[in-house]
């Protein structure tokens, strides 16, 4: 067999194995959001550059929780999880200008506060209205942080 016909089905199988890969984010994508409320969100996972390490990803309220999904992982667990009773909006504000090709277009970003620190998301205004109004609608009688 000549070289470039081993060339050409490496090719083809790279292709292929792309093809695969975005056919599962879709059918990925499409699972996580069967019961509606999901919605684009992204999470800063480090601080220590300014403007870097946010990570694209997909929100989903559970209940008490919020879960957050990693866009291009193919794993069907949250990344990370956010209880309601544990979490606490502190501020707002628009991306700078160093955080504007990581983040979705549009999007604001929020930082809240959780007994193991401080973390801040980037989701729409929309969400964002979403996301005060669930943290605001704890049960009764639940305990809030702070």
């Amino acid at each position: 067999m000549a070289w470039w016909q081993i060339a050409l089905e490496i090719v083809g199988v790279l292709l292929f194995l792309v093809l695969l890969y975005g056919l599962v984010l879709v059918a990925r994508r499409r699972w996580l959001s069967r019961d509606g409320g999901t919605f684009e969100l992204s999470h800063r996972v480090r601080s220590d550059r300014e403007g870097r390490g946010w990570v694209l990803g997909l929100g989903r309220y559970s209940g008490e929780r919020l879960e957050w999904f990693r866009i291009f992982s193919l794993s069907p667990r949250a990344s990370r999880v956010f209880v309601r009773s544990r979490l606490v909006l502190e501020q707002r504000r628009d991306p700078e200008s160093s955080e504007l090709a990581a983040l979705y277009a549009e999007h604001v970003v929020v930082r809240c506060r959780t007994p193991d620190g401080e973390v801040e998301l980037a989701m729409s205004p929309s969400s964002l209205t979403g996301f005060s109004s669930w943290l605001e609608a704890h049960p009764p009688g639940a305990r809030r942080l702070g």
